[in-house]
């Protein structure tokens, strides 16, 4: 199936684009957590959105979960790892599964921080972003794991009955009693080797001999997510019509930069929205005439 628009992330930039896109009767694929934005769930009080006066963070999450599921909207709870543009339409592979869609709007939240060095040069030859993709090629191998996202810790249960040692770096307190695992007390800062990945080096200095590499974080930075996307810094650059320099892919949120607010991202989704309902619409009429 080839959906009308992929929308990756869930936080209010996605909410608003998915409401307009729906109201419109478009075909989206909505990728993301089901929980709606992990930044607005951690937020004690949200003073400053209009129309909800000091709400707490979990309560706006589950307002706007409510309002999706009244239109019909779901989500798909996956992880997208990389994009790709073919001819007129966008690959998307989320875990172990493609899809295909004819535009693309990018929520995905702040970006990454800067990645470990060497990762970039490193990935897919001993370094990888899905567990459940990749774990199987390192079975009863030795591998380091970096994970920043305790709704993640799945993975490393995953990862520790296959491998025959992990190392695990966490910052939420992961903790286990299986001889297999080693729990690191510095993080990850360097991989090493040339071809493909074999070590790697922790902040006080010391070298593991690894055989693979999995970094789980919440987001990817879009550099890495979609390889040749015109960034201004560590943002993603848009236009006016919050269009990106890939044409039919479009970003929103706190991804194309500050201020980081709910009600800026809730505005840009919504103009991105209308600017992939013209795109569409002009792509079905070139379409059209090419018959």
């Amino acid at each position: 199936m080839t959906y009308d628009v992929a929308i990756v992330g869930t936080g209010p930039a996605g909410l608003s684009a998915a409401l307009t896109l729906k109201l419109h009767n478009k075909e989206i694929l909505w990728l993301g957590s089901a929980v709606g934005s992990d930044k607005i769930e951690k937020s004690e009080k949200i003073a400053n959105y209009p129309g909800v006066p000091m709400v707490g963070g979990s309560e706006l999450n589950r307002i706007f979960r409510k309002q999706a599921e009244e239109l019909g909207i779901q989500i798909t709870e996956k992880k997208v790892t990389n994009i790709a543009a073919l001819d007129d339409k966008f690959m998307l592979l989320a875990d172990n599964d493609m899809y295909e869609a004819r535009s693309l709007l990018l929520a995905t939240g702040i970006p990454a921080a800067k990645g470990m060095e060497n990762e970039e040069r490193l990935l897919g030859s001993g370094v990888s972003y899905c567990a459940t993709c990749d774990g199987f090629l390192y079975k009863e191998k030795r591998i380091a794991v970096y994970c920043t996202d305790s709704r993640m810790a799945h993975d490393i249960d995953y990862l520790e009955e296959i491998a025959s040692k992990l190392y695990v770096y966490t910052n939420f307190g992961y903790s286990s009693d299986s001889p297999k695992i080693e729990i690191l007390n510095k993080p990850i800062i360097k991989l090493g080797g040339e071809m493909k990945a074999d070590s790697v080096e922790l902040s006080d200095g010391r070298r593991l001999d690894v055989d693979g590499v999995f970094i789980l974080r919440p987001t990817i930075a879009p550099s890495t997510l979609f390889s040749g996307l015109e960034l201004e810094g560590a943002h993603i650059k848009v236009d006016k019509n919050q269009e990106t320099s890939y044409k039919g892919c479009f970003a929103a949120g706190d991804c194309t930069g500050r201020p980081y607010q709910i009600a800026k991202a809730v505005g840009e989704g919504s103009v991105a929205a209308h600017a992939i309902l013209e795109y569409l619409s002009e792509s079905d009429k070139g379409s059209a005439h090419a018959e």
